[in-house]
């Protein structure tokens, strides 16, 4: 008899978010890669229940959706390994012999959160290592997170790195508003840890270009840190930046194609999606220092030293320049963002699946 495996991607109830774009990815992988009659596991999804179906027949599928009561075959059902491909699920196995896969993409928690909120997130994250089989990060600074800041026992971690899909040009589509240009772009969820509001002081400095920033929340009005981002620049009539609730996938390939310059000033990241994205276009890629910003950027992006809206300026302008007098960086920032968009991804984690 087949083992079971169920992996949740319950997360993708957030579609926009950096998880909820992670959970797709597995979902796309399965589809196109998961054959229920050669397989050595019998795979189940935990999807929200509009993605029930979404990912092929070959898969079943269990709906995150609902009451408690409603879920009841999720919570008593047995299977032989578990995936959480994050570590803020609210899902767990009900049978103690079921193996765990935790996937851990950060401790952001540690910086966002006051005392005793901290402290109960931290207990959380330990209770889900206790009762892991094995324990992933996604970028070696989570790691070294993970084993300074919590107890590991004798568990290893083991870093897999994100995959980040090709985004095909072929499909771009221009936006519905419109696009002031020259003019950079911004991606992300409308937070305060993604530090946005230094972009504003940058681009008073830097008028010939407008700034699109794009992300969930944008225009939530319980979202304190957007709303304060918005009185901004009505108040200081910074006329160059616009800020943006989520766009379609294509209209976002459009905003990379014809961007001058990607900026990411995040202050907490467990890896940074859009700056792998926006390295596939062969575009200048400003970003913070911060966290693991340094080690997925690497040589092919440029970073701020600080928030000083002088010194991001020139940091922008000679990096600018750099990137246009060196006719090579473009394509070697392609070539290394294409590493990621391979499925070593997921084959590590097959491994991880047969050994468990």
């Amino acid at each position: 008899m087949k083992k079971k495996l169920l992996v949740d991607l319950s997360s993708l109830k957030r579609i926009y978010s950096g998880l909820g774009q992670i959970a797709l990815t597995y979902g796309y992988y399965f589809r196109d890669h998961y054959d229920s009659r050669t397989s050595p596991y019998e795979l189940t999804l935990l999807v929200p229940k509009a993605y029930v179906g979404a990912f092929g027949d070959e898969v079943k599928y269990l709906s995150s959706s609902g009451s408690i009561s409603s879920r009841a075959r999720l919570l008593f059902a047995h299977y032989d390994g578990w995936h959480s491909i994050h570590q803020l699920s609210h899902f767990k196995p009900f049978h103690k012999r079921t193996k765990v896969i935790l996937t851990i993409h950060d401790l952001n928690y540690l910086y966002e959160k006051e005392k005793r909120s901290r402290e109960r997130y931290h207990r959380r994250i330990q209770r889900k290592i206790n009762r892991a089989t094995a324990i992933v990060c996604i970028s070696n600074f989570t790691k070294r997170e993970v084993e300074s800041r919590l107890q590991l026992g004798q568990k290893e971690v083991k870093v897999v790195y994100n995959q980040v899909p090709t985004l095909d040009p072929r499909v771009a589509l221009l936006p519905g508003f419109e696009v002031k240009s020259p003019f950079f772009f911004s991606l992300g969820v409308i937070k305060k840890k993604k530090n946005f509001h230094t972009l504003l002081d940058l681009m008073k400095l830097m008028p010939e270009r407008h700034l699109y920033i794009v992300g969930d929340g944008a225009h939530d009005t319980e979202n304190g840190y957007a709303q304060a981002m918005l009185r901004r620049i009505e108040n200081e009539r910074i006329a160059n930046v616009s800020l943006l609730d989520p766009m379609s996938h294509a209209e976002k390939i459009w905003m990379y194609q014809h961007c001058e310059a990607f900026l990411f000033p995040s202050l907490l990241e467990g890896f940074g999606i859009p700056v792998i994205e926006a390295l596939q276009f062969g575009k200048p890629v400003f970003v913070s220092k911060e966290t693991s910003l340094k080690e997925i950027g690497n040589r092919y992006a440029f970073f701020w030293d600080d928030f000083d809206p002088q010194s991001m300026k020139k940091r922008v302008e000679t990096g600018l320049a750099e990137f246009h007098g060196n006719g090579r960086l473009a394509e070697e920032a392609k070539e290394y963002a294409s590493w990621f968009s391979t499925d070593r991804h997921f084959e590590e984690y097959e491994e991880l699946y047969a050994t468990i």
